[in-house]
């Protein structure tokens, strides 16, 4: 296996020889970033947070979206997050892709990088979701050659983002938070735990969202992920929960969230939203919610620790 530096987010350059300023994400709370609310951004003072990208959205050579996002990066760190790598697909990883993505990477020195534990391509085929897969030996084993090959050839450690999923697979033979625990260690890549991800999936499993988190490799987190859900009904008139990201964080959502940073300390946190985009004061508001709770646990303020756990539900 091709083991990555986890503390190399900036390819062991230094600081003067970066294009862009290297700039902490430590502690702070970032967005989405939409071109849309570029103008806003840019207009207001005092620090940000962090902004995140889809990388997909990126890939073309130049253009209004590469001269928004330059804005963005010049003044504030940003998080890379690929959506269409296929992952946990049993075929080879796509390497054109894969080059254009390691292109980004080098062009916008992103603080963070990451991707998700998901399949999205058959054969020639490329499906414009996210697919749950089963948990078993085979599929760890080729999810970490896969995660080996993309941290290999973009020269960095990755994040895997944690699924939200709305089926379940008969043959799986491994929990979700110990097969993901396998594959950093296997691969010595980063987590990236999307909380509203765990609501959704233990709301549609019936299971607990906060024993989840109790197994949950809290250690390996990089970044947190924070978005809101949609209510529908399955065909049998049960609750399903979809994660949307078109509306704010629900409340058991920003309960776990202070749950997880009252254990683990402050974590970079993003808080998502990719439909029904709502004006910029909107969207800000709810990273100053994340930050609040960020700065609660700072400097030595930790109460409670890993009690917080038991002291919920």
């Amino acid at each position: 296996m091709v083991h990555v530096n986890v503390t190399a987010n900036l390819h062991k350059k230094t600081e003067s020889a970066l294009r862009f300023p290297a700039i902490s994400m430590a502690g702070q709370a970032g967005t989405s970033f939409k071109p849309e609310h570029l103008g806003a951004i840019v207009a207001e003072p005092g620090s940000l947070g962090f902004f995140e990208v889809h990388a997909e959205n990126y890939m073309g050579a130049g253009g209004p979206p590469h001269r928004a996002l330059e804005r963005i990066r010049r003044d504030h760190p940003i998080s890379l997050h690929g959506v269409c790598m296929s992952l946990g697909g049993p075929q080879p990883l796509d390497k054109e892709h894969l080059k254009r993505f390691k292109n980004l990477v080098d062009r916008y020195e992103p603080a963070l990088v990451s991707e998700h534990l998901a399949w999205s391509t058959h054969l020639d085929t490329y499906l414009n979701d996210l697919l749950p897969l089963p948990y078993t030996i085979a599929t760890l084993t080729h999810v970490c050659d896969h995660v080996d090959q993309m941290q290999a050839t973009i020269g960095r450690s990755i994040l895997l983002e944690n699924p939200s999923t709305y089926v379940l697979f008969s043959e799986s033979s491994i929990s979700e938070t110990d097969f993901i625990r396998e594959i950093a260690k296997r691969t010595g890549c980063g987590l990236l735990l999307d909380i509203n991800n765990v609501f959704v999936s233990a709301t549609n499993h019936g299971f607990s969202a906060l024993e989840y988190l109790r197994d949950f490799p809290l250690a390996e987190v990089g970044e947190i992920h924070l978005a809101g859900h949609a209510e529908q009904e399955d065909y049998d008139g049960e609750l399903l929960l979809i994660d949307s990201h078109d509306g704010p964080v629900a409340d058991a959502v920003w309960q776990l969230y202070e749950i997880v940073i009252a254990g683990s300390g402050p974590i970079p946190t993003l808080v998502e939203w990719d439909s029904k985009i709502p004006d910029w004061p909107v969207l800000r508001s709810e990273a100053l919610v994340a930050q609040a709770i960020l700065a609660k646990y700072t400097h030595g303020q930790l109460t409670g620790r890993m009690e917080a756990f038991h002291a919920f539900g």
